[in-house]
């Protein structure tokens, strides 16, 4: 039995990479893509039929097209797409700029819109796929002080897969959108989490946290990311959608206690806030 074929962004590095070395020691046919093609091919370290390394910048759409059309060319389909190209940004909303904060959402976002236009005609004319949006647990909560844009960033992945799942269900294409919690990647490294350029000294409780992911966490994340690549594939194999996949036992923890809150907010006000039809 033919197995999947399976595109990743952002695999030269972190969970992508973790991904994309489960996969092809799996037998997949894999097409991974990073900016820089030197960097992918050192950091997967094979070289194999079944590896298709790609160098691409996904905030140009001609460039993503590209490697789309040479994975179908090379592998004959593509049935995975993996939106895991992504940076963190700390910061205070008031300390970002909006050229900062644009920067975010245009590698997070519009980065992975890109993809998913430019893979959706082949999905659909086949009939058949699943994409999955990398996006984090902090994507459904966003209680972490100097990370409000990068939250808000994982909230819009969120939202559009969601709508995206409704939209493609009568092809046969499934969306799963990925809710990692700490994992020990390099994501909290100075190479993946880009900071203000220009602070402010009164947000003290924003340097607090992130100092504590800088100096703290990293380096020291409980999630295993081998672990979350053998969970990524079991999905993907599985006959059952799943449409909102969460990550590690913190997830589950950031996740239910964000459920509970709603539901508490929702119940202190029921009464007056559901008397407002005419």
């Amino acid at each position: 039995m033919k197995k999947k074929t399976w595109f990743v962004t952002g695999a030269s590095k972190g969970l992508g990479l973790s991904l994309v070395k489960t996969l092809l020691a799996g037998g997949y046919p894999v097409a991974a893509t990073s900016r820089t093609l030197g960097d992918l091919q050192n950091a997967v370290g094979v070289a194999s039929a079944n590896f298709l390394p790609l160098s691409v910048n996904l905030l140009d759409e001609k460039s993503v097209a590209t490697a789309i059309d040479a994975t179908i060319k090379h592998f004959g389909s593509i049935d995975v797409v993996v939106n895991n190209a992504g940076y963190g940004l700390a910061g205070a909303l008031e300390e970002l700029s909006d050229a900062e904060t644009r920067a975010n959402f245009d590698v997070n976002v519009f980065g992975a819109l890109n993809v998913i236009r430019q893979a959706l005609p082949h999905l659909r004319q086949q009939s058949s796929g699943h994409i999955f949006n990398i996006a984090s647990v902090g994507g459904f909560t966003g209680g972490f002080p100097g990370f409000g844009i990068y939250c808000a960033t994982k909230f819009a992945m969120h939202g559009f897969s969601e709508s995206l799942a409704e939209e493609v269900k009568a092809f046969g294409i499934r969306v799963t959108v990925v809710s990692p919690g700490y994992f020990r990647t390099n994501f909290l490294e100075a190479s993946s989490l880009s900071v203000p350029s220009h602070p402010i000294e009164d947000y003290k409780s924003v340097r607090e946290m992130q100092s504590l992911h800088q100096n703290n966490y990293n380096g020291n994340q409980p999630g295993d990311p081998d672990k979350a690549s053998a969970v990524l594939i079991q999905v993907a194999e599985s006959k059952d959608s799943l449409l909102h996949l969460f990550l590690g036992p913190d997830a589950y923890q950031f996740a239910e206690q964000k459920m509970s809150a709603v539901h508490k907010d929702m119940d202190a006000v029921r009464a007056t806030a559901t008397a407002t039809n005419f």
